[in-house]
């Protein structure tokens, strides 16, 4: 693990003077993004220069997010039933208001099969985490989760931000860390200690909870990264602005042409080639969640991505947003 000489010096704890309300300011600079190691959409690892910028310290938390639904009346996309042109074949009464949530099974008979483990249940939405009769109460400074895309992108849009770019989300998620593994180094736990919410055990029927939470976590519980931003990694998904690609574009060849302010994929070649019939693009989701486990989904990384539909909502999906200088706007 090495910093690029323009990461040199910005792994140390930012200190009071360059927070902005709940806000950290990272100093831009050019950075790896991407991984070989891992799974094939972090490929290829390339050379990536991003602007200054501003990122929230923490994802956006219930209470926050309540403050927002009380100032626009907003109804997220999790309590309002999906539009039939979008699902052709679906019948009538499969189509009701509700979201995914993580019910897990008693065994499981195939990794591949995430239905076994994913409920779309009817009732589910922020308010109502895992279904009708659960609540937040006791939640205020946990991440806010059912959110769609668009459901993000108001709330920040709300607040005077913008949803990151996936470099600027995984620049900020290296803590000036080039190249490790993960956001604080290149141990999962380091002399033993958690430094993320994560899962612990064989996913998804043993979840042995040495982390000390079953699922989501407030949102300070574990240590910040080099940055002073926490839940990074972990916790809950994080959306980004970018359109998905199955693979990072090449390295560019000369140093002079290293991208800059990269914006990601296109929305048309977004779409899922398993659902050819369902032309929902997608986004990049960043960071990782509490279901991330070394047997399944090791993505409790900064290099690691996941594809999610935009009109989709679960149990386990949040997000943080930015400010941009107006140069890069």
């Amino acid at each position: 693990m090495t910093l690029l000489r323009d990461d040199i010096g910005r792994n140390e704890q930012p200190s009071g003077d360059n927070r902005i309300g709940d806000m950290v300011q990272i100093s831009g600079g050019t950075f790896r993004m991407g991984s070989g190691d891992h799974y094939p959409e972090e490929a290829p690892v390339h050379r990536v220069t991003v602007d200054d910028f501003s990122i929230d310290r923490t994802p956006v938390t219930n209470r926050q997010f309540k403050a927002f639904i009380k100032a626009t009346g907003h109804r997220t996309s999790a309590e309002i039933p999906p539009d039939p042109k979008y699902y052709p074949g679906a019948l009538p009464h499969m189509l009701y208001a509700g979201s995914l949530v993580f019910s897990p099974p008693p065994r499981v008979a195939n990794l591949r099969d995430w239905s076994q483990w994913w409920d779309f249940m009817k009732g589910a939405d922020w308010r109502h985490p895992y279904g009708p009769k659960s609540n937040i109460n006791t939640h205020d400074n946990h991440p806010v989760v059912h959110v769609s895309f668009a459901d993000a992108l108001a709330y920040a849009q709300w607040a005077g931000k913008d949803l990151p770019t996936e470099a600027e989300w995984e620049f900020a998620a290296r803590g000036g860390l080039d190249g490790a593994e993960f956001g604080w180094g290149d141990e999962l736990t380091p002399g033993g200690m958690h430094m993320a919410n994560t899962w612990q055990g064989e996913f998804p029927a043993q979840n042995l909870n040495a982390d000390g939470y079953e699922r989501t976590s407030p949102v300070t519980a574990f240590p910040p990264n080099g940055y002073g931003l926490h839940d990074m990694i972990g916790n809950v998904w994080e959306w980004t602005s970018d359109w998905y690609a199955p693979k990072h574009a090449a390295d560019a060849p000369k140093a002079c042409c290293i991208p800059e302010n990269p914006r990601g994929g296109r929305e048309e070649t977004s779409f899922d080639p398993r659902q050819p019939n369902i032309k929902i693009p997608r986004k990049v989701i960043k960071g990782g969640s509490h279901l991330c486990a070394p047997n399944y989904c090791r993505r409790y990384r900064p290099a690691a991505r996941h594809a999610e539909a935009v009109d989709t909502s679960t149990s386990h999906v949040g997000f943080r947003c930015v400010k941009r200088t107006p140069a890069t706007e």
